[in-house]
């Protein structure tokens, strides 16, 4: 299969310009890999060579020679390879020495020292509408943050062609798959998380059955600011079964670590009002497709069940906004405040630039949506925080463009970096 350009190919290439080594971090299957061979002058596979493990008791630093870039794969297996890659670094003085690649984070207890002025990081996801081709890219949110209007695009999208999204996915395997041989591979994929992967992060024996049980739990509750108790009890309910915080408060920190759960936080600003803002995140699972695989949901399920399916098509939002913010250097929040006006995702730049996005399933909420962001945008104390760049609204079918009052309607399909 021939590789499909990803948006952090640029970044990687920049980072890897100006730093001596750069750690590519995301959930297993997203592409990592792939994506640091095109990079790579030569290879350590961490996970599958015999040799590494003896090598790094007697001699480390052969693990490090081979034409650079030098990727070392998985490289959390061994987590004694940071400190050496770091020391190596330092004594050649030289960018473009090595890409590191892991599908977990290490144990806190592993003793790494910092990598300060030596790597830089980057975040990797599952492939986006745009990289699978789906989306033309047409309204790029690089043009969202210069406020440009849109000249109106029609690139249509039925909803069972977008629930057949759903449950695909963006893992670069699935490329050619159908719905219903991507939905067996992805609850191949939970059933492995589930029985060997959240044991294996940190050689910790958890329980498959309740690994499963909080799966299903966060995916019912996707793109919502669920509570820790929430999950606990949302498990005795739906799955008579005994769970406790403390255990729920253990696997979320598992499933972090694995990079299978990605929290987006509340934004924190200043606004004009006596109301406050809330604090608890979202949390999404790595791709929607884990979410429908997690229930076993199949596009009947879904067609049946509009209401979920628009969580669904959120929570397929936030993770595409998440790409496109990354390759616009900006960070996706979501805003709540305490009077219950809420607005799915803020997209804010280290500058303090910033875009709004409602989220709408079909083209029937527009109006309420382009509403509840002209409301939420007239909090905003302009005084201490700039004016929006740009009010959205990402709807799945329909045509894109700009209303009159300067909200844009953007349709998923023609949205890209």
């Amino acid at each position: 299969m021939a590789y499909r350009n990803r948006l952090t190919d640029n970044e990687l290439q920049r980072k890897l310009d100006s730093s001596g080594a750069v750690l590519i971090r995301g959930p297993k299957s997203c592409g990592k890999t792939e994506s640091a061979m095109r990079f790579a002058g030569s290879v350590l596979r961490v996970d599958i060579d015999e040799n590494v493990r003896d090598a790094i008791k007697t001699a480390p630093k052969r693990l490090l020679l081979g034409k650079t870039p030098r990727l070392i794969d998985e490289w959390q297996v061994q987590p004694d390879l940071w400190n050496h890659v770091r020391h190596e670094i330092d004594e050649r003085k030289q960018t473009a020495q090595f890409i590191l690649t892991g599908s977990a984070n290490p144990e806190e207890t592993a003793k790494l020292h910092s990598g300060a002025g030596r790597f830089t990081t980057l975040n990797m996801r599952t492939m986006s509408w745009q990289e699978l081709g789906v989306s033309s890219g047409r309204i790029s949110m690089k043009e969202l943050f210069k406020g440009a209007k849109i000249d109106i695009c029609d690139e249509p999208a039925e909803l069972e062609f977008i629930v057949d999204k759903l449950i695909i996915g963006g893992f670069p395997t699935l490329l050619e798959k159908r719905a219903d041989q991507a939905a067996d591979l992805n609850r191949a994929y939970i059933d492995l998380l589930a029985e060997a992967d959240m044991s294996r992060v940190s050689n910790v024996k958890r329980d498959p059955l309740k690994v499963r049980d909080l799966l299903r739990s966060i995916a019912r509750n996707t793109a919502t600011p669920a509570e820790i108790t929430t999950l606990a009890a949302d498990i005795h309910e739906k799955e008579d079964n005994n769970i406790s915080r403390p255990t729920v408060y253990d696997y979320l920190d598992a499933l972090n670590r694995l990079m299978i759960i990605e929290d987006q936080p509340a934004w924190n600003t200043h606004i004009r009002s006596s109301a406050s803002l809330r604090k608890t995140p979202k949390r999404h699972l790595a791709d929607v497709s884990l979410a429908a695989a997690a229930l076993g949901a199949d596009a009947e399920t879904l067609l049946n069940d509009i209401r979920f399916t628009g969580f669904l098509f959120e929570s397929l939002v936030t993770h595409e906004l998440r790409v496109y913010a990354q390759a616009n250097d900006a960070d996706v929040y979501y805003y709540r405040d305490t009077s219950g006006l809420e607005v799915d995702a803020i997209v804010q730049k280290r500058n303090g630039d910033w875009i709004a996005f409602e989220t709408k399933l079909g083209a029937g909420q527009i109006e309420e949506a382009a509403e509840n962001l002209k409301k939420m945008a007239a909090l905003i104390d302009t005084d201490k925080v700039k004016p929006p760049k740009s009010l959205n609204v990402v709807t799945g079918t329909g045509i894109s463009y700009t209303r009159n009052d300067g909200v844009n309607v953007v349709a998923l399909g023609s949205l890209g970096g």
